[in-house]
Formats: C-alpha cells, structure tokens, sequence
C-alpha cells in the first residue's frame, strides 16, 4: 500500500503517463516558476513524459539538471533583473560581465537563448533606451554570434504587472533589433503580456516574425490556463506561429488554478498544431 508521499507523487505524474505531443510542430516548452510546489526534477519528469522538450527560465545551477530527463532549458536566466535592465548605461559593467560569464556555459549546456531585458523606463526616452541597449549588445553579440547562442529581450506589458517598464510594445522591440543588426539578438513575444498592450496578435506575429525567437503563452485575464475561460484562441494563435516557419521554442507560462499537470496536459494539447 502507498504511503502518503507516494500516493502524492504518483497523483502528481498519473496525468502525464502518454505523450500530449502527437504532431511535434511547435517545440514545447514550460516556465519553472509556474509550478513552485514542484522540484525541477520533478517538473522535467512529467513534461518528458508528455512530450514537453525544454524547461524556460532556469538559472545556470539547474541546467544540468535537465539531461537525464532529455530536456533542456530553452531560456537560461541571470543576465540582469526586470526593473534594472540594458537602457541605463550605469548597469552596464554588471550585465556585460553576465553575458561573458553565461554566454560559454551556455554553450556548453546546449541552452539556445539568454534572456535580458529593457529595465523600467524612470524618465529615459525611448532614444536614449535604444541607443543605450544597442551599445551593450553591440559589446556582446560577437560573443552570441560565435557562439551560436542568442540573446533574447522580453516584450512586458507596463499596464498591469511591470509597471513603467521599457519595451513593452513589439514595435519597440522590433526597432531595436534592427538597430542591432544581428542573427543572435531577438525578441521573446509574450502572448500575455502583448495581448494586454496592443492585442491584434495572429497579425503582429506574421509581420514581425523574422524579430521573434522564443514564445511565451498565458492566459487573459490572470494569466491563468490557455483554455475557453479567457479572450485568446490559442489553437489559432499556434497555428499562425507554425505558418511563419518558426523553428524555436514556445513555452508555456501560465500559473495553473486547477490540477497542474491537468492544466499543462491540455494546454500542450490545445498547441500541438
């Protein structure tokens, strides 16, 4: 007879016994902290056995974790915070000094993207934020590019959970990586929190997709599962993403209010396109 830590851990993977995944066009992914109650382990085991092939926003501590499970984390983290990001020059030394270190370990643990993100805005124009993030990613992408890892800045919305941050609208982001000017810096489009900034998603999608190299999904309002209880037609959404000729990683970050792995179960579903 099970003893209770067991029938909990059993509970918790009896939803993920058979592969979710039938088609494979979009490669799933997830976002740890989503799922604060599980263990990484525990996490990786259950999106394996779905069909799940990465793990997003990890810190360089627990990418190694991943291998035995087959997986690995589509979006590594530690470049720089939220609110103190690439537009103030005085974050500077720090976030360069990030990149040098995590850019080769990377590499080595076969992570395709490291995120970076804007900083909040505290009265710097936009001029000055793109001329600013440009300088330092000017610093680095020769770094990326050798290396074949791609920097990734997160497009937030400053309406409701990231006050004042910068590159909350894609155009924004879409302008700075042209300013860039490389293979190896792109925008990771948060379905969320563009969906509470501009909406008009499918068509932003298809004319920006060549700025794009990561998804995040969420559900709105709340950010809560991807299904019939929100605005967005995620089955449609996923389908212009396959469409474009997308070849990244498209992660789940939804925070779960029912039976998690129920929840991730049927989103990934909902995405097999």
């Amino acid at each position: 007879m099970l003893g209770a830590a067991a029938a909990v851990a059993a509970g918790r993977t009896a939803t993920a016994q058979t592969k979710a995944v039938k088609n494979g066009r979009l490669k799933q992914s997830v976002c740890k902290w989503c799922y604060r109650d599980m263990s990484v382990d525990e996490l990786a085991a259950n999106s394996a056995a779905m069909g799940i092939v990465a793990i997003d926003l990890l810190t360089e501590e627990e990418w190694p974790l991943l291998k035995k499970h087959g997986l690995v984390c589509a979006v590594g983290s530690g470049v720089c915070t939220i609110p103190d990001g690439l537009n103030a020059k005085a974050n500077h030394s720090q976030i360069e000094a990030n990149f040098r270190r995590l850019l080769p370990a990377a590499k080595a643990h076969n992570v395709p993207n490291l995120i970076c993100f804007s900083g909040n805005r505290r009265n710097i124009s936009d001029e000055e934020a793109w001329e600013n993030c440009a300088l330092l990613l000017n610093k680095v992408k020769a770094q990326a590019e050798d290396l074949g890892v791609t920097i990734i800045m997160e497009l937030l919305n400053s309406k409701v959970n990231h006050k004042d941050y910068h590159c909350d609208k894609t155009a924004w982001g879409v302008e700075l990586v042209n300013r860039v000017h490389s293979p190896r810096f792109k925008l990771l489009y948060d379905i969320y929190h563009m969906q509470i900034m501009e909406g008009d998603v499918i068509r932003t999608i298809r004319e920006s997709k060549d700025a794009i190299a990561h998804y995040h999904t969420g559900g709105n309002p709340g950010r809560n599962e991807i299904d019939e209880t929100q605005e967005l037609n995620y089955k449609a959404i996923a389908q212009a993403i396959v469409e474009t000729g997308f070849q990244g990683y498209y992660a789940h970050e939804f925070i779960p209010l029912r039976d998690p792995m129920t929840s991730l179960r049927q989103a990934v579903e909902l995405c097999d396109v």
